[in-house]
């Protein structure tokens, strides 16, 4: 396994794949200069991703909602998932910050009428309204739905939309590798003993550690 050659270039082609998809624009640039691998894309589409991706990590979704439109109205108004979630945000942003009168009226004028009109909504929707019965939504049943991680959800599926509406990839090949190694490995230990990597920052093969006697 030591003795397998992996060429260079496959491996900076993998990493400018996992700066373009995931915005890593500066450094997707300084990349291009060093190694000189094609970014395959104009590197200039990566600027409005990221500003409507860190528009909806700080909570601003009209703004997300104004930006993405913009660029390809077509992408929200293909995608009436993506566009609940989006409203789905707001709605939780607007709790988060207090104001649940204004939370109620847009659940009533925005939210409901769209899980009568998709009933694979209601679900989702009714979690959502939750937020509503508890004064300390922290220690709420839904109170996972105030994390970062949520906020995070919604960006990577608008992330998403956006770089298959430009026809580009929309998941990085290196973690999925990553993931596959992971599961090889995995396997393989319970038919053999063998050199395996356990540190992904340094990705060296350790040898395998003596079993107890």
């Amino acid at each position: 396994m030591s003795e397998v050659q992996i060429n260079k270039t496959d491996i900076n082609k993998l990493i400018m794949n996992y700066l373009v998809i995931e915005g890593y624009k500066d450094a997707a640039e300084k990349f291009h200069f060093e190694t000189g691998i094609e970014p395959n894309v104009d590197l200039s589409s990566i600027e409005d991703r990221m500003y409507i991706r860190n528009a909806l990590h700080i909570g601003n979704v009209d703004e997300a909602i104004e930006r993405v439109n913009d660029l390809d109205p077509e992408i929200l108004d293909s995608n009436p998932k993506l566009f609940f979630h989006l409203q789905q945000q707001k709605f939780i942003e607007l709790i988060r910050s207090g104001n649940t009168e204004q939370a109620l009226e847009f659940a009533q004028e925005e939210l409901a009428p769209r899980g009568e009109e998709n009933p694979e909504f209601l679900e989702e929707l009714e979690r959502t309204m939750a937020l509503f019965a508890f004064e300390d939504t922290s220690s709420s049943p839904v109170g996972d739905l105030l994390d970062n991680t949520q906020r995070q959800r919604t960006a990577n599926e608008l992330n998403s939309a956006i770089l298959t509406a430009q026809c580009q990839e929309k998941d990085p090949k290196l973690p999925s590798l990553l993931k596959m190694l992971v599961w090889a490995q995995t396997q393989l230990e319970e038919k053999a003993v063998f050199p395996k990597v356990r540190d992904f920052v340094t990705a060296k093969l350790e040898d395998p550690v003596p079993s107890a006697q």
